[in-house]
């Protein structure tokens, strides 16, 4: 036994952590479709509670300054002449990718608007989950993914439960590899809204412009998943002047690309992959259209085609190969109530990291301190202190 006021050394320390891992089980999750097939859960339709905007150097903007206007070409959706390869790579501005904003931007609008959510809602802020749409959106699909895992950061400050992505070291080769085509690819998709979006209502698309990704108009809202009240942003591309209703985000339109299909087959491995993501993407959201641009091998829009978010999952009902929505979110709600109940420790220094490859159960490891934080210390200090705003300008990463 160790004498008292002794101090150990850190080779003693990890072995003696490693023995109390082995004296417990490492809790998981496991990933596999048919144990979520039951009904469909409750989910909550998403309301807005008010968004942001990132400019061309990726500042914030508590405002909708970046939101821009749904304007297709007057046609029937076929003979289209877009060239998606224009401007590349000479008006092309991408984000830096080395930037790991985390949910900085989201955290900021935050901190504007902690007060009109506890005035409305007492309490509720405490009990939410805090994340971005396209987490969640990894989620939803982790049943039926095949190739690439994820890892999310967990921490609980002040009763939320606050979840970031983690770049993998497999998605981090593949992001520093990508190869040029993938790389114009990328393009091809900001340079399709280029043609499909314009600055005000009733105007007209200018593609001649800079194709900048840092540009952003981001939704928040707010919904819950089963008895998990949620808070998250995602970005949003456009919202549609004469759309039903303009009430978001049922006003908001998806703008996609997709290279064009020739077969039964193609079509149905689009059905099976591509539409499960642009399904999750938009539902979790609440925007009811996503409009495809389908593109040649030249990089030129032949066809144009709405996919209604609701009718989706009728393209794989009968595919037995295909996707479930009620598996994607049954998913959800059990990996929300396993992050729940695995973070009970309140404390935004302390972290789980989730982790999942394909083929295995979701695992978690605890951390503490750097590099592994991801609660910045401007939004600790002034949650901690109730100040509106942050109490200096943020650094992307603090």
């Amino acid at each position: 036994m160790e004498p008292r006021g002794t101090k150990r050394g850190a080779g003693e320390i990890e072995v003696a952590e490693l023995g109390n891992k082995l004296l417990r089980p490492t809790p998981s999750l496991p990933t596999d479709p048919a144990l979520y097939s039951g009904p469909f859960p409750f989910y909550r339709r998403p309301s807005q509670l008010g968004c942001f905007s990132l400019d061309a150097q990726r500042q914030y903007h508590g405002d909708a300054q970046a939101l821009r206007y749904y304007s297709p070409p007057p046609t029937n959706g076929q003979g289209f002449s877009f060239d998606l390869r224009d401007g590349y790579p000479d008006r092309y501005q991408p984000r830096d990718e080395e930037v790991r904003e985390g949910l900085d931007h989201l955290l900021r609008w935050l901190l504007e608007h902690r007060g009109q959510l506890e005035g409305r809602s007492p309490g509720w802020l405490a009990g939410a989950i805090v994340t971005w749409r396209g987490h969640l959106t990894k989620l939803l699909t982790t049943p039926y993914e095949r190739q690439e895992g994820w890892q999310l950061a967990a921490s609980r400050f002040q009763g939320t439960l606050y979840l970031s992505e983690v770049e993998t070291p497999a998605a981090r080769a593949q992001r520093l590899a990508r190869p040029p085509l993938l790389r114009e690819l990328m393009y091809m998709g900001y340079k399709f809204e280029q043609y499909m979006c314009a600055d005000k209502p009733g105007g007209c698309p200018d593609p001649s412009g800079e194709v900048n990704t840092n540009v952003a108009f981001c939704s928040v809202l707010r919904s819950r998943l089963g008895t998990h009240p949620l808070l998250f942003s995602g970005e949003v591309d456009c919202t549609d002047p004469r759309a039903a209703s303009p009430q978001p985000p049922t006003c908001y339109v998806e703008l996609k690309t997709s290279k064009e299909m020739h077969s039964p087959g193609q079509w149905r491995s689009f059905y099976r992959h591509k539409l499960l993501k642009w399904w999750a993407q938009s539902f979790l959201l609440g925007v009811p259209n996503v409009v495809a641009g389908f593109r040649n091998p030249e990089g030129f829009v032949c066809s144009v085609k709405t996919f209604p978010t609701m009718q989706m999952f009728e393209h794989v009902r009968n595919d037995r190969d295909g996707w479930n929505p009620s598996v994607c979110m049954n998913f959800c709600a059990a990996f929300l109530s396993f992050a729940q109940n695995t973070v009970v420790q309140d404390d935004p220094r302390l972290v789980h990291l989730f982790s999942w490859e394909p083929g295995g159960p979701v695992t978690v490891s605890v951390h503490r301190d750097a590099p592994h934080t991801f609660l910045p210390t401007w939004y600790v200090d002034a949650v901690i202190q109730d100040l509106p705003s942050p109490p200096k300008t943020p650094s992307p990463k603090a």
